[in-house]
């Protein structure tokens, strides 16, 4: 299944409220594709999701977004994933708008699994993201990954909390990468352990491209920019690109 949300006129504010529920044995798979279609409509998406995952049920869920400059997002997801369900969600932000508040809150019970994949390009404006893991049931799994690069002026606050009231396993991996001066990445991993048998880590760092990696590359023939292009495309990763009847559209190189 594949939706998509576009902002077209100058300063329209909208407001999308929905409610999956995938039952026992379902396997999906959801793209979705929020974004402007010009660059300064100044409009406002306030969306929230919530998302109910049944027994043993499966969800795969894309979710890109690219917003003009002058927007204002906020995106607020639930998920709830009965018994041995299990949920893959990657989010992507590759044009963030002038300000950005995301939150994702996993609530998982006995055998679930969920693993997130953040990933922010920022160049100018704000970005504030929160992202909460609830381990409830035994042997259930939470994996929070984020990657995030701020450039030009931007600000990135990334709040990443793993939550044990069960004897559960959770992995909190956050990763920033300057560009600019002039930009601020601010990582925020939070282990909660509330459970003797439950096993919580985390890693986080945030840097600068190394100028031995710089030199390497630019001693093999690369320009600068094209270096560094390809360091960025390698930090973020690519995952599997969103399909539309037969058509890749793939994530946008940055640079």
């Amino acid at each position: 299944m594949t939706t998509c949300i576009t902002i077209s006129s100058p300063k329209v504010i909208q407001k999308p409220e929905n409610l999956v529920v995938i039952e026992k044995n379902v396997k999906v798979k959801i793209q979705s594709i929020c974004s402007a279609s010009k660059k300064n409509l100044q409009g406002k998406h306030i969306g929230y999701s919530k998302i109910i995952l049944k027994e043993n049920s499966e969800l795969k869920l894309k979710h890109f977004h690219s917003w003009g400059k002058r927007d204002w997002v906020e995106s607020s997801l639930e998920f709830f994933l009965g018994k041995g369900a299990k949920l893959s969600h990657t989010y992507k932000c590759l044009e963030i708008p002038m300000k950005l508040k995301t939150e994702n809150n996993t609530y998982l019970k006995e055998n679930s699994s969920s693993n997130l994949i953040i990933t922010i390009l920022a160049k100018n404006g704000k970005v504030d993201m929160n992202d909460s893991t609830f381990l409830n049931g035994r042997k259930s799994n939470g994996i929070s990954r984020l990657r995030m690069i701020g450039d030009k002026e931007s600000k990135i606050v990334a709040r990443s909390q793993m939550v044990a009231n069960d004897a559960g396993t959770g992995h909190v991996d956050c990763m920033g990468l300057l560009l600019s001066e002039n930009s601020s990445v601010q990582a925020i991993p939070e282990l909660i352990n509330r459970n003797k048998d439950a096993s919580l880590t985390h890693e986080a760092s945030v840097g600068k491209i190394s100028e031995e990696t710089l030199n390497y590359l630019r001693s093999r023939g690369l320009t600068e920019n094209e270096a560094i292009n390809l360091i960025v495309t390698g930090f973020l990763g690519e995952e599997e690109p969103i399909i539309i009847k037969g058509r890749i559209i793939p994530s946008k190189l940055y640079m």
